[in-house]
């Protein structure tokens, strides 16, 4: 089996794991794309996902207008759309938050974490396979979890009780990823990912972190490329 079919059987995996976990109030809703953005995840992972990678990077969750969307880490649409070269039909979910509507490839809205993270990438390596030659972006929870509001709730905000079945999901995902992977750097894009890393990476694997590129970081909205860009070079993962 190859190394795509690998990952997407294990996403598969995460998928049906989570399907049948409930969250409590102020969470109203519950987005998975790996379920109404399958299509395009799944051909994320079939073009890029190929080969064992020297890097992984890893994320938090979803974002409203990025991989909510495209059903791709940090999927901010011009990247996977015009860099990546990936469309394809995207659902909805149910129930659909008002505030918060999946439009697909359609939705005209910027995740500037997505446009931050994937602009670094493309000014860099210019073209996406030479990117992901080596590289590999994920994420450790493909749910999304809203208030009443609207406002996004991250997993690690949620109550023990409800943290606990997910993690364990999680990591079994991550677990198995990195197995297929066998990553040389497994890097987490902000400490919380990186927190989730530690425990699971691989003995000759070295772990890391560079910034977040969240507009909600004060850092990131002062450079946040140069400062990730030292960060992976003073870690020795780029020259």
């Amino acid at each position: 089996m190859t190394v795509s079919k690998k990952l997407i059987r294990a996403a598969t995996d995460l998928r049906d794991a989570i399907a049948s976990l409930t969250f409590s109030p102020p969470v109203t809703h519950v987005y998975n794309p790996l379920d109404y953005a399958w299509k395009a995840h799944q051909r994320y992972l079939t073009q890029y996902a190929n080969s064992t990678k020297k890097v992984v990077m890893l994320g938090m969750n979803p974002g409203p207008w990025g991989m909510s969307q495209t059903g791709v880490p940090f999927g901010e649409i011009p990247a996977v759309r015009d860099w990546m070269k990936i469309e394809a039909p995207v659902a909805k979910p149910d129930p659909e938050h008002p505030k918060r509507p999946i439009e697909g490839f359609a939705c005209e809205k910027s995740e500037v974490s997505g446009r931050r993270l994937w602009g670094l990438f493309a000014d860099r390596f210019k073209s996406p396979e030479a990117f992901f030659k080596d590289h590999l972006v994920l994420n450790y929870c493909p749910l999304v979890f809203m208030e009443e509001s609207g406002k996004n709730r991250t997993p690690d905000k949620l109550p023990a009780a409800e943290q606990e079945p997910l993690n364990k999901a999680c990591d079994t995902h991550l677990k198995t990823v990195l197995e297929i992977l066998s990553p040389e750097w497994c890097i987490g894009v902000g400490k919380y990912a990186e927190s989730k890393l530690i425990p699971l990476v691989p003995s000759n694997a070295k772990v890391g972190t560079i910034l977040h590129p969240s507009p909600a970081s004060p850092a990131a909205n002062r450079g946040w490329a140069e400062a990730a860009t030292k960060q992976l070079t003073t870690l020795g993962v780029w020259p």
